[in-house]
């Protein structure tokens, strides 16, 4: 068996061609959709991610306005701006960039952001909403990673479906987003990293989501103990969290993670550097891709499976929420 690829970037490319479409008909009734970015201080990460929501953003219609404040602004300041916006009739959402000051409460002000603009479905209202069923936006990657799966998959009544990751921004959705029919729902297990015998789990599942990061997540510890220390990288082990064995075979596996760490180390154990002497890295996911793909009937690439779509999915937020304002 040979699985078939989920190709994210086709299934983003389609989602983008109705969002154009929603946000032109919004633009002629005088509604245009807005996103409004608000970024706390400097970060370089950051800005990668803004200059890429600009560029989405223009390519579906979308107007974009990043608000650069100092990295010195308090919780107050913060939450006074998020106001302004929330009374703004022509701001249809907002997306806080994170990382924010450690004086500020990231949950406190990400709740504060009006349900009807809380683009990112973070706020404890649209958190609610999912809970019961009803209507609002939900978490973008969660939201991604269900699209991709129904796209493959459009009858999950019955199915084990087990995820392996609990977070607030992509597992517990995810969970919830599975339960919402009361007959076409799989039976939902939620594992963890801390999960004993994760492989009993994994083995039994029709449909496998993984989102837990666990090779970035020691490749990040190891890099800060060395430099904190100042002793010699001990490079831990960087392999998949899901082995091939781990998988059903015939499953269909959604890999959410996405993992930066080094594409290889020299003979001293030290990670090999890039002709601009950065540290040569590669982006893979939590699942062994390879070995995957002759166990899995279908399987999403790390990259070009989710992280395409969950882009798209902010836009479509944006432009519901905008429809909600003009209606």
């Amino acid at each position: 068996m040979t699985a078939s690829i989920i190709d994210g970037k086709k299934i983003a490319a389609e989602l983008a061609e109705q969002i154009t479409r929603d946000a032109a008909e919004l633009k002629a009734a005088g509604a245009a959709p807005r996103l409004v970015a608000i970024q706390v201080g400097e970060n370089p990460a950051s800005k990668i991610y803004t200059n890429m929501q600009a560029r989405q953003c223009e390519s579906v219609g979308i107007e974009y306005d990043l608000r650069n404040l100092s990295d010195e602004t308090t919780q107050d300041q913060l939450l006074a701006e998020i106001e302004t916006l929330n009374s703004d009739p022509s701001v249809s959402g907002m997306i806080l960039q994170m990382p924010l000051p450690d004086q500020i409460d990231s949950r406190a002000v990400q709740t504060a952001i009006a349900p009807g603009k809380d683009v990112e479905g973070m706020g404890a209202t649209n958190m609610g909403h999912l809970f019961y069923g009803g209507k609002g936006c939900a978490p973008c990657t969660a939201v991604a990673a269900v699209e991709l799966l129904k796209r493959t998959c459009d009858d999950l009544g019955g199915k084990e479906a087990v995820i392996v990751g609990h977070s607030e921004i992509v597992g517990k959705p995810i969970a919830m987003m599975l339960l919402q029919s009361l007959r076409e729902s799989p039976t939902v297990t939620v594992c963890h990293v801390a999960t004993q015998d994760l492989a009993f789990h994994t083995r039994r599942a029709d449909v496998l989501f993984v989102a837990a990061g666990v090779s970035q997540a020691k490749w990040r510890g190891a890099s800060a103990r060395a430099k904190k220390t100042g002793e010699p990288l001990v490079v831990p082990d960087l392999s998949p969290l899901i082995s091939a064995d781990m998988i059903k075979p015939g499953a269909i596996v959604i890999d959410v993670a996405i993992n930066r760490i080094p594409k290889g180390f020299d003979e001293n154990g030290q990670p090999l550097k890039n002709d601009k002497g950065r540290i040569a890295t590669k982006t893979v996911g939590d699942v062994d891709f390879d070995g995957a793909m002759e166990i899995a009937s279908a399987i999403t690439p790390v990259p070009g499976g989710v992280g395409p779509l969950t882009v798209m999915m902010l836009l479509k937020n944006t432009v519901t929420c905008a429809q909600a304002i003009s209606s």
